[in-house]
């Protein structure tokens, strides 16, 4: 089945960015993915469209009304029942939330695969009703330790990582598989033609035709940009026998550089 994404958004041309370039935009002409915008002010009620107010208790900006946004994720569930699926997931794009992970994107991805639709709420000004959280939503999720002025970013960062999990999606089924996280360990260097660039060569053991040397290098070399980079999650990583030997030629390598 294809995955199944309705948001919930003022500023629902946004999604032009997903829908109009790259591998997000093949995808949903192969069918891979479908996609509804919901825009609150048209569950407005009143002839100015509002959908946001003061908050209680003062203080600056505003905040979104519960009863428009309500309307428009009922509406986006009876859309998804109509498609097919099998459960709406109502998410809200929040500081608040949860990290994202490349876990729970691959969880995301199998559920859309499984008929588990996504409702995604994307909030605007000092965010969204309490009381409108606490009835509907089911998550909350983060794109990380910063603010950003609204959840259709963070919508269409998710929403993008999903897509990338969709059999069919990437060109090279391979590509996905090789990202940095699949393993827990980020990425490691890439290189092309030519093979000397402003006087700096491709690693040697990248031109060496051995499968298992280049193997072998690239599994070093991304041990190597993690423990350097994300330690954390290098403390998070049970190591196999050769990369706890990889990970020993590297702080003797370093002590040499020292």
């Amino acid at each position: 089945m294809k995955a199944v994404f309705d948001c919930v958004s003022i500023f629902p041309e946004m999604f032009a960015a997903l829908t109009g370039s790259g591998i997000t935009r093949k995808a949903q002409e192969a069918g891979l993915w479908s996609l509804a915008l919901w825009n609150p002010r048209d569950y407005a009620d009143n002839a100015w469209r509002t959908v946001d107010d003061r908050p209680y208790g003062g203080g600056p900006g505003m905040v979104m009304r519960a009863a428009p946004l309500e309307a428009a994720i009922h509406a986006a569930r009876a859309r998804q029942q109509a498609a097919g699926v099998t459960k709406s997931r109502v998410i809200y794009l929040s500081p608040q939330g949860v990290p994202l992970n490349h876990a729970s994107v691959v969880e995301m991805a199998a559920d859309t695969r499984a008929g588990v639709g996504l409702v995604l709420l994307c909030g605007r000004y000092e965010g969204v009703d309490e009381r409108l959280i606490e009835r509907v939503v089911e998550e909350e999720i983060s794109i990380g330790d910063f603010v950003v002025s609204g959840g259709e970013l963070a919508a269409m960062l998710l929403m993008d990582a999903i897509i990338r999990q969709l059999p069919g999606a990437l060109g090279d089924a391979a590509s996905a598989a090789e990202d940095s996280f699949v393993s827990g360990l980020l990425d490691c260097p890439h290189y092309t033609r030519p093979e000397v660039y402003a006087g700096q060569a491709v690693p040697e053991a990248l031109l060496s035709g051995d499968h298992a040397r280049i193997r072998r290098w690239r599994l070093k070399a991304s041990l190597a940009r993690t423990r350097k980079r994300r330690p954390e999650l290098l403390a998070q990583r049970a190591l196999s026998a050769e990369e706890t030997q990889l990970m020993t030629e590297i702080r003797l390598e370093q002590c040499g550089e020292q």
